[in-house]
């Protein structure tokens, strides 16, 4: 799946506000759909990329060998879905903003899942 028709499939995920994909490495979107006024998501995907690093550092010092397969940001109105995709060549993350009244969690975790790894293939 190309990067256009995956960020497009992912618009029609319920509640879905705007989604990007980004490389952590670089802190570059690779392209993003959505957004708005309220969501800057060129700002978005720079700031969670910092969140990605962070966690990749801590996950390093703690020594841990475990594999991050997401990361939910809960606010008051929204939720944010980072989706990290290791296996697509590259560090590569989804990121996914919702809206919290009209999303299923649950569901929306299982679509970017999905999602993520047709644009892996």
């Amino acid at each position: 799946m190309n990067i256009e028709a995956a960020l497009k499939e992912a618009m029609t995920v319920d509640g879905a506000l705007g989604v990007a994909l980004v490389d952590y490495e670089s802190g570059m979107s690779l392209g993003f759909l959505g957004g708005g006024p309220g969501l800057d998501l060129e700002v978005a995907a720079a700031g969670n990329t910092e969140v990605v690093r962070a966690k990749m550092r801590t996950l390093a010092r703690l020594g841990l060998n475990e594999t991050v397969e997401d990361i939910l940001i809960t606010l008051t109105g929204q939720y944010h879905v980072i989706r990290l995709l290791p296996s697509a060549g590259g560090a590569l993350f989804l990121y996914l903003a919702l809206d919290r009244s009209r999303a299923n969690l649950a569901l929306a975790r299982h679509e970017l899942r999905r999602i993520g790894s047709l644009v892996e293939a």
